[in-house]
């Protein structure tokens, strides 16, 4: 590659004594997987500095399925995560590194990337900036839904009609009621990314959840793990 780059590294993992293995989300290249030679040893520059969450120029060598990191130096101090904001933000660098293919540009997506982490660093409440990012997420994997009209009929959804969701088919009308049924003003606020009530959110958490399930396939989130000893309302 040509120039530095702006980075975010997503996990790392120990390889050999002094080195690691990098899962990087990057803006014009996408995912990729880079070994960093040396950052584990106690002199290294790049120890600090490979942290998620922390903006990064970087630049690497080789077109292998691992190139080799060459440089890396923070673009600003990380951005500030605690607690359960924490939790979400590792959440989004899972969901990342899980559906996203490697070597695949995606250079809007970075940019809700870094929104969502500006978002979660200053939120008190990870739940909308989780959905819009979620949203966003499927978009640019070409997941193409529409929210405002019944699939069935071609017509605008109504706000007090209840509408089922079919896969690859959208909503329709329905008066059956089950964890596919969407309220047509739940449609509007998941249509317009913008939620200004609860009700709104958790259906927006349970779409994003069933649209998601097929690019996750079977195997479980390992970052939810950190969610169990808290309570179902605070559930990502």
């Amino acid at each position: 590659m040509e120039g530095l780059q702006r980075c975010f590294v997503l996990h790392s993992r120990p390889y050999s004594e002094t080195s690691l293995i990098l899962d990087i989300f990057s803006e014009d290249y996408g995912r990729l997987t880079l070994l960093a030679k040396g950052a584990r040893r106690k002199r290294s520059n790049l120890k600090g500095a490979l942290q998620p969450f922390t903006p990064l120029f970087m630049k690497w060598s080789g077109r292998g399925t691992m190139p080799i990191l060459t440089q890396a130096e923070p673009i600003s101090i990380s951005l500030p995560m605690r607690g359960y904001i924490l939790y979400s933000a590792i959440y989004v660098n899972e969901l990342v590194a899980r559906v996203l293919e490697t070597n695949t540009p995606y250079p809007v997506l970075f940019l809700d990337y870094l929104n969502v982490l500006r978002e979660l660093a200053q939120a008190d409440n990870p739940e909308p900036a989780l959905r819009r990012f979620e949203l966003a997420l499927l978009h640019h994997l070409g997941y193409g839904i529409d929210f405002l009209h019944c699939a069935g009929s071609g017509l605008p959804v109504e706000d007090s009609m209840t509408y089922n969701y079919r896969e690859q088919r959208g909503f329709i009308a329905s008066m059956m009621t089950n964890q596919l049924t969407f309220t047509g003003s739940q449609l509007k606020a998941i249509a317009a990314r913008h939620f200004t009530s609860p009700d709104q959110l958790r259906a927006a958490k349970r779409f994003t959840r069933i649209a998601l399930k097929p690019y996750l396939g079977g195997k479980p989130l390992k970052s939810r793990e950190l969610f169990i000893p808290r309570s179902r309302s605070t559930e990502k």
